[in-house]
């Protein structure tokens, strides 16, 4: 019977998985042929080969304890292992998209027993009888005892003329793989927050070293004029503003203390410790190297972002969800059939005549439903022309991000150089303005004046290198920090990731 059903299809076979589209367009973006920002070619000009960040790019910074926090937060981060969870929940996803793929089976085994009281009790004999559908029904003293056992097999599957449970198990993919670029998303941003912090708790440190180093010479400075004072040699007013100076500086260093503090807390988070267990050695920019790292063609971009890839897997889902409600336009057929067996001896339960066999065909086709399978054709087209502009606007933004960190990178390289000038000069400026108190050939507020500039111009120093090395981490980030997509999101479905990140 089965046989026949299915033979009577057999002309309808030709149809199913037709292709009712749209099909997945790359969308067309404008690629600028080279990089414009200043440093782009690298100190060698142009010509030079690139240098793509690697997929450890901060060991560039040639630091044990960034290394430590790094390889912690890729492990311990919560918003990572979250987003390693978004990914198996997606698998999960794509599984049972592709279930509709297949025929479902079922089995049901099932044994019943049913005793009755049937009258008096007078009968004093007892009797079987069979009925027709194998039920074993003894009957003795009054009392109807019935058994019956069964076991059967059932199929099912909803032909796919239309291409509707494809097209639904293309997008579930589709989304699959854009969790995975998220989550590779979502390191690249950890990682580089790690490093801006670290980098920041490192400046606070600086400036507090500058701090320290400036209230201990304006405290020296300050016995001095005391002892001057003592000796008659200078007023009272050079010990006031002398005083003064050094309770400024004293008071700055409560806060950088608390700043610094703040910075190593914020680590804990990102590396997934309380803040109690965070604690970072005593460092300094200045004897950080730089790492060296030159953009290439902006064409090589796109496969070294991964929101980019993000970005076109989210479009991909989106389109075939719109093949899928397309299709839901059209008929939908089932096919069902069942074998199995009944008998009230369980010994014969697999005897010949204990077989029964089903087949059914069911066709659907909504006639009305008030628009609503046509609505969602509507929503989902809406839905991918968004993905289309979303696509689009990440690619730009990609340009902007590399365009806007080199040239953060260059100008505050350039602005270093400059203000280690400035730090230089105001140096010798309060030697000098000190030499000549002694002499005293100038009063005391000349040299105040040069240790509030040199101060000011220490400080201007840490900031600016803080600047630069987050440039740089910026850069890397802009870079797509060592990630690279070897093949395309619509040829690989689900394409390796690196195994550290996502299991």
């Amino acid at each position: 019977m089965i046989r026949r059903l299915l033979l009577g299809f057999l002309p309808m076979l030709p149809l199913m998985g037709c292709d009712l589209g749209p099909n997945y367009h790359h969308p067309q973006t404008d690629t600028p042929d080279v990089f414009l920002a200043p440093g782009a070619t690298g100190p060698g000009g142009r010509g030079v080969a690139p240098i793509w960040p690697n997929r450890g790019w901060w060991q560039g910074f040639r630091s044990p304890e960034l290394d430590t926090l790094e390889a912690e937060a890729e492990t311990h981060n919560y918003t990572i292992q979250e987003a390693i969870a978004a990914v198996s929940a997606a698998d999960a996803a794509v599984r049972v998209a592709g279930g509709a793929l297949l025929p479902s089976v079922t089995a049901a085994p099932s044994a019943s027993w049913n005793q009755v009281n049937a009258g008096n009790g007078s009968s004093s004999g007892y009797g079987a009888v069979v009925g027709s559908n194998g039920a074993v029904t003894q009957i003795g003293r009054g009392i109807v005892d019935t058994r019956t056992y069964s076991a059967q097999l059932s199929a099912s599957y909803e032909v796919d003329f239309w291409g509707r449970n494809l097209a639904t198990f293309e997008a579930s993919e589709a989304s699959a793989v854009a969790a995975r670029f998220a989550a590779q998303v979502t390191a690249l941003t950890i990682v580089s927050e790690v490093a801006d912090t670290w980098f920041a708790a490192l400046a606070y440190q600086d400036e507090l070293d500058v701090a320290r180093r400036n209230l201990s010479l304006a405290e020296d400075l300050l016995k001095a004029e005391q002892a001057r004072l003592d000796a008659g040699t200078v007023s009272a007013l050079n010990v006031a503003q002398q005083a003064a100076l050094v309770a400024g500086e004293r008071a700055t260093i409560p806060n950088l203390v608390s700043f610094e503090r703040q910075e190593v807390i914020a680590l804990g988070i990102l590396v997934g410790r309380p803040p109690e267990e965070i604690a970072i050695n005593p460092g300094t920019l200045r004897t950080i190297p730089t790492p060296v790292v030159v953009p290439g063609l902006p064409i090589d971009l796109l496969r070294r972002r991964p929101d980019v890839a993000q970005a076109e897997a989210t479009l991909v889902s989106a389109v075939a969800s719109t093949r899928a409600a397309r299709a839901a336009l059209f008929p939908t057929l089932t096919l069902s059939g069942s074998m199995g067996w009944q008998n009230g001896a369980l010994a014969g339960l697999l005897a010949p005549q204990s077989l029964i066999l089903s087949a059914a065909a069911n066709a659907v086709q909504t006639l009305f439903d008030n628009g609503a399978l046509s609505g969602q054709v509507a929503e989902n087209r809406a839905i991918a022309r968004e993905d289309v502009a979303a696509y689009q606007q990440t690619v730009l933004q990609a340009y902007t991000d590399v365009e806007t960190a080199l040239t953060q990178v260059y100008y505050a390289t350039q602005q270093e150089a400059l203000q280690r000038v400035a730090v230089k000069q105001a140096q010798l400026a309060t030697t000098i303005s000190r030499a000549q108190l002694e002499a005293g050939t100038v009063d005391i507020t000349s040299l105040l004046q040069a240790q509030q500039t040199q101060l000011g111009d220490e400080n201007t120093l840490v900031t600016v290198q803080l600047a630069r090395f987050q440039a740089l981490v910026a850069l890397f980030k802009a870079l797509g920090g060592g990630w690279q997509q070897t093949v395309p999101a619509t040829a690989q479905p689900v394409p390796a990731i690196n195994p550290s990140i996502i299991p």
